[in-house]
C-alpha cells in the first residue's frame, strides 16, 4: 500500500504528490528561465540602433543583466532568511503584481539621445528604466523556487541543485529560439507582447508552486533531516565564499570577452550574442550534477593547448572557433569546481547570491573596466590563464614555493623568446618574424603536451604564454592604438614603410601610401582601399556629378556616414561641400591628425564632422540637400544593421536631391547583406537599385574589392553602373526586407555560405 503524508488539512499520496510537486516546480523554473533569457537579446536589439550597432551594446547589456541577476538573488536570499513562508509568498506576489502593471517593456524616452562618444552610463540608464523591474522580478525565481522546493518534503529536496538543469534548459531554449525562430518570424512589437503574456503564465505557475509548498511546508532543518543525501551541511566559510565568487567571475568575464571578439568581426546581432551565452549555460547543465557527462580532467588538460593553438592560427574563422572552444573548456573547469564546492540546501540562496556576485563582477570587469585598462583586448588572454590556475591540481602544486621559481623562470624564457622574434623580424623581414612566431608557439604547445601531468610546469608555461601575449602588441609596428566604446583602432605601417593603414578590430578602414613602389616619397594623399579610383565608391562621385550637374566638373553636395581616414575628401573639387557623420571620437581624432592621415588636412580641412549615430544626426539635416550620400559605417568587418533597414533607407532618400544617389558599402566576409538591402529597396516607392561587386585590382594593395549597392529615385541615373567592373544584375531575391522592427541575420549567413 502506498505511504501517505499527513499535513494540516491536507492528505495526499506521497507518490502522486511528489510527481506533481516536481513537475510544477520544474515547469515554473523552465518558464522563468525562458523569459529571463529571451528578454535579454530582445531589449538589447531595441537599444542597439541608438548606439551605432556597437558590439559594446551587448557587452554592457550583459553586465547590466548580471548585476540585476545579483540583485534578484540578494532579494531571494533576504526574504527567505528574514521572513516566514507566508510573508515570503506575499512579498513576491506583490512584486509580480507591480511588474505586471509596468508591462510591456520598451525603450524609455526620458533619457533623450545618447551622448557622443562613450555611452556606458546612458545605456545602463536605458536598461534600468526600460527592463530593470521585469528582469529583477524574474531573476529572483530560480533560487526562490529551489528554496521553496527544499521545504516540500520531496524525496529530492535535500539536494535541489538538480533543478538548475530545468532552469538552464529553459535558458538554452530561449537563446537558440530567439535567433532561429523568434527573430526571423516576428518583429519587436510582437515579441514584447508575447513576453508580457508569458509573464502572466509564469505568475500563475509561481502561484501553483507556492500553493504546493504551503500545503506541504516543513521547517528546513526537518526537511533536511528526513531526507537522504550526501551534501554536507557545514556553514560556509569566508574561503568558500571567495572561491564561489572567483569560480563564477572567470567564466562570466570570459563570456563577455569572447562575445565582443565575435561580434566585432561578424555583426552585433542576437544570433552572435546568444552563442557564447548558450554555451556558458550549457556548461552548467553538463557539470551541475553528481556524475560527469564528460571527463573534466581531460578538458582541463586540453584547455591550455586549445588556447595556445588559437594564438598561432592565421585563419580568423579557425581562431574564432578555437576561442569558443577555449572559453567552453574554461567554463567547464570553473563550473565543475563550483558545483563540487556547493553547500547544503539550507545555504542554497546564499550560494547563488555569491555565485551571481561573481558573475556580475565578471561582466563589469570585461565590459566596463577592461576597455579602460587595456588598449587591446588582452582581457581574454588574462582570463584564460586565470581559469587554468583554478584547476585543483595547480592550486595544490602552487602551495609549494619551489614551483613559483619554475613559473618565474618560464616567464623569463617568454621574454627571451619575444626578443628573439623581434630581432629576427627586424633583420630578416616580416615573413621570417612570422616563421619565428610559429616556432615559438609550437614550442609552447610541445611543452604543454609533454608536461600535461605536471600541473606546476603547465602553470608556468601558461604564465609565460600570457606574458608573451601581453608584450606582443607593444612590439607590433603600430604608430598609434586607442580603444573606445566602439572598439580598438590602430594606425599601422607596413614592414616596408610604403603604406599606412587604419585598422578597426581586424579589418582595414582606409590607407595612405607613404612611398611609391620605387621607394620615392608620395606627397599628395591619394584615396585607396575602398576609395581607389577604380572602385565603385569613387566612381560614384563622378556619376553623381554627371547626374546632378550634367558636368564632370560640377560642384556637388556630399555626405558620408563613417569617417575612416577621411579618404573621400580627396575626391572633392573646388565648390563641393562635404559633411562627415561619425560615431567614434577615436576615429575622428585620428582622421583629423595629419601626423597619422592627411586626407582631411590636405584636401578638405573645412569639412565638418558631425558626431553621433547617423540615424539621429543625419536625420536632423534639411531634406533634399545631398547629391551623393555614402553609407560606409563599419565596426571592424560588421555593418551596423540599423543603417540598412527600410526606415534608414527612407531617411536617406529624403535627404537626396531629385537625382541624388545613395551608395551603401555592404562588404562582409560572413553575411550576404546586398540581397537584404536590395529586397528592402524594393519596398520603397520609386526607388531603383544597382549592385557592383568590385573584385579589386590584382597585386595592387591600394585597390581592394568592395560590394556596393547604389540607390536612387532616378533609375536612369544608375544605368552607367551596369558597365563598371563587377556590376551585377540586382535580380529578384528571396531575402526579406529589413525594418527597425524586423531583421534576419541567420538567412544572410546562409546565403553567404551557399553562394
Amino acid at each position: 500500500m502506498m505511504d501517505r503524508l499527513e499535513q494540516p488539512g491536507v492528505t495526499v499520496s506521497a507518490e502522486s504528490g511528489s510527481a506533481l510537486v516536481l513537475w510544477t516546480f520544474s515547469i515554473a523554473l523552465f518558464t522563468s528561465a525562458l523569459l529571463l533569457f529571451s528578454v535579454q537579446p530582445l531589449f538589447a536589439k531595441m537599444a542597439l540602433p541608438k548606439l551605432g550597432g556597437a558590439p559594446a551594446v551587448w557587452a554592457v547589456s550583459l553586465c547590466f543583466f548580471q548585476s540585476m541577476l545579483l540583485a534578484g538573488y540578494c532579494y531571494a536570499n533576504a526574504i527567505i532568511r528574514w521572513f516566514d513562508i507566508r510573508t515570503t509568498v506575499a512579498i513576491h506576489a506583490g512584486l509580480l503584481a507591480v511588474t505586471l502593471v509596468a508591462l510591456p517593456i520598451g525603450l524609455p524616452s526620458a533619457l533623450g539621445e545618447p551622448p557622443a562618444g562613450d555611452a556606458y552610463m546612458w545605456l545602463l540608464g536605458v536598461l534600468a528604466i526600460g527592463v530593470g523591474l521585469p528582469f529583477f522580478a524574474v531573476s529572483a525565481n530560480a533560487p526562490l523556487l529551489q528554496a521553496w522546493f527544499a521545504r516540500t518534503g520531496h524525496p529530492a529536496a535535500r539536494d535541489p541543485y538538480f533543478l538548475y538543469a530545468a532552469s538552464n534548459a529553459g535558458s538554452l531554449l530561449a537563446l537558440f529560439a530567439y535567433p532561429i525562430v523568434i527573430e526571423p518570424l516576428t518583429g519587436l512589437r510582437m515579441q514584447t507582447g508575447l513576453w508580457s503574456q508569458g509573464f502572466g503564465i509564469l505568475a500563475a505557475l509561481l502561484a501553483a508552486s507556492a500553493g504546493l509548498m504551503w500545503t506541504r511546508a516543513q521547517p528546513l532543518s526537518t526537511a533536511m533531516n528526513t531526507q537522504g543525501g550526501t551534501v554536507a551541511s557545514a556553514r560556509p566559510t569566508q574561503q568558500d565564499r571567495a572561491a564561489w565568487v572567483l569560480l563564477a567571475l572567470i567564466p562570466s568575464a570570459l563570456m563577455v570577452a569572447v562575445t565582443t571578439y565575435i561580434t566585432t568581426d561578424l555583426a552585433s546581432a542576437p544570433l552572435f550574442w546568444v552563442i557564447p551565452l548558450a554555451l556558458f549555460l550549457a556548461t552548467f547543465i553538463v557539470v551541475f550534477r553528481n556524475d560527469e557527462l564528460i571527463p573534466i580532467d581531460l578538458v582541463s588538460r586540453a584547455l591550455p593547448l586549445l588556447f595556445v593553438a588559437m594564438l598561432g592560427l592565421p585563419s580568423p574563422a579557425l581562431r574564432l572557433g578555437l576561442a569558443l572552444a577555449s572559453f567552453v573548456a574554461a567554463a567547464l573547469v570553473c563550473h565543475r569546481q563550483l558545483y563540487l564546492l556547493r553547500p547544503a540546501a539550507e545555504h542554497l540562496t546564499e550560494f547563488y547570491l555569491w555565485m551571481s556576485l561573481g558573475g556580475a563582477l565578471g561582466g563589469i570587469l570585461s565590459a566596463l573596466i577592461a576597455p579602460q585598462l587595456f588598449a587591446s583586448a588582452f582581457e581574454f588572454t588574462a582570463l584564460m590563464i586565470a581559469a587554468l590556475f583554478c584547476r585543483p591540481d595547480i592550486v595544490k602544486a602552487l602551495s609549494d614555493d619551489r614551483h613559483w621559481l619554475q613559473i618565474v623562470g618560464l616567464g623569463c624564457v617568454a621574454v627571451a623568446a619575444l626578443i628573439v622574434h623581434l630581432l629576427i623580424r627586424e633583420v630578416f623581414g616580416e615573413w621570417a618574424g612570422r616563421g619565428t612566431m610559429a616556432v615559438i608557439l609550437a614550442s609552447w604547445i610541445f611543452l604543454l603536451w609533454r608536461n600535461r601531468s605536471h600541473p606546476a610546469l603547465q602553470a608556468g608555461v601558461m604564465a609565460g604564454v600570457g606574458l608573451f601575449a601581453w608584450m606582443l602588441p607593444t612590439s607590433q609596428p603600430a604608430i598609434h592604438t586607442a580603444r573606445s566604446f566602439f572598439g580598438v583602432v590602430r594606425v599601422i605601417d607596413t614592414a616596408d614603410g610604403q603604406i599606412r593603414y587604419m585598422q578597426h578590430g581586424t579589418t582595414l578602414h582606409g590607407s595612405r601610401r607613404l612611398l611609391a613602389k620605387d621607394g620615392s616619397k608620395v606627397d599628395r594623399p591619394i584615396p585607396a582601399t575602398y576609395y581607389h579610383a577604380a572602385g565603385p565608391l569613387s566612381r560614384g562621385v563622378t556619376l553623381a556629378r554627371q547626374t546632378t550637374t550634367g558636368s564632370a566638373n560640377g560642384a556637388i553636395r556630399m555626405a558620408v556616414i563613417g569617417l575612416g581616414t577621411g579618404s573621400l575628401a580627396c575626391t572633392t573639387l573646388p565648390g563641393d561641400t562635404l559633411t562627415y557623420f561619425e560615431i567614434d571620437p577615436v576615429v575622428a581624432d585620428i582622421a583629423k591628425d595629419a601626423q597619422y592621415f592627411d586626407f582631411l588636412a590636405r584636401c578638405k580641412p573645412e569639412a565638418p564632422i558631425v558626431m553621433g549615430d547617423a540615424r539621429l544626426t543625419l536625420g536632423k539635416t534639411p531634406a533634399g540637400q545631398v547629391d551623393y550620400l555614402v553609407v560606409d559605417a563599419f565596426s571592424s568587418d560588421a555593418v551596423p544593421m540599423h543603417l540598412l533597414t527600410m526606415e534608414a533607407l527612407e531617411m536617406y532618400m529624403s535627404k537626396l536631391a531629385p537625382n541624388g544617389i545613395v551608395a551603401l558599402h555592404v562588404s562582409n566576409r560572413y553575411l550576404d547583406l546586398a540581397s537584404s538591402v536590395i529586397a528592402t529597396v524594393k519596398t520603397l516607392p520609386q526607388a531603383a537599385a544597382s549592385l557592383v561587386e568590385f573584385p579589386g585590382v590584382p597585386d595592387d594593395p591600394d585597390a581592394q574589392g568592395s560590394i556596393v549597392v547604389f540607390v536612387s529615385r532616378n533609375k536612369q541615373a544608375l544605368s552607367p553602373t551596369a558597365q563598371w567592373p563587377g556590376a551585377r544584375d540586382p535580380k529578384s531575391t528571396t531575402a526579406a526586407a529589413w525594418t527597425d522592427d524586423y531583421s534576419d541575420v541567420l538567412s544572410a549567413i546562409v546565403r553567404q555560405i551557399t553562394k
